[in-house]
């Protein structure tokens, strides 16, 4: 299997490649700003995955043309900035978080089904970001599937297209901080087969 793994210029590029890799899977790393949708197109992936970014989406290069693109024929997951870009993808609102989480674990519930079949729950997240999908703006195409436990319950964690494979994680998934990251990344790749 074939991923290409969009970097949006952040750190945790690296640490999410080595946890794809861990998987036996192909995996090219290509720079948002560095690629078109024709190369994409040529390269046949079979899924793609948006990396963590410093940003927001409107800066993210291709990231959300890609997902405008690829969301009804191949699996795509938004890691962080790549989950906010899923949101503005489908406009909704991208806001500022009333708690900037930098460097923060908070703890999570889930609907224990897709990326999060077998988590447990509650479950400890790693995050960094001060911007957040606005609840009240997401599109009614996508279900809501990771939430904030305690404190700030309107604040989106994870969602799922209803229709197609398009999930978002606004947490990493790659951090030793959350709990099972490399579980819901397999989750993904069994989804996805």
């Amino acid at each position: 299997m074939k991923i290409c793994l969009i970097d949006n210029y952040d750190s945790f590029t690296y640490n999410l490649e080595h946890q794809l890799r861990s998987f036996d899977l192909a995996v090219d790393v290509v720079r948002n700003d560095e690629t078109s949708i024709e190369v994409l197109v040529a390269n046949a992936y079979d899924a793609f995955v948006i990396g963590p970014g410093p940003s927001n989406p409107k800066n993210a290069g291709i990231s959300m043309e890609l997902i405008k693109h690829f969301y009804k024929t191949t699996p795509i997951l938004g890691i962080c900035l790549g989950h906010q870009c899923i949101g503005e993808a489908f406009e909704a609102e991208i806001v500022k978080c009333d708690i900037i989480k930098h460097g923060k674990t908070s703890m999570i519930s889930h609907n224990k089904s897709g990326l999060f079949e077998h988590i447990k729950d509650p479950y400890h997240v790693m995050r960094y970001h001060s911007l957040v999908i606005d609840r009240k703006t997401l599109s009614n195409d996508f279900e809501v599937t990771g939430w904030i436990k305690n404190g700030e319950e309107n604040t989106i964690m994870a969602i799922q297209h209803n229709n197609y494979p398009l999930y978002g994680l606004q947490f990493h998934p790659e951090s030793i901080f959350t709990d099972q990251g490399s579980k819901l990344v397999s989750n993904f790749i069994q989804n996805i087969k």
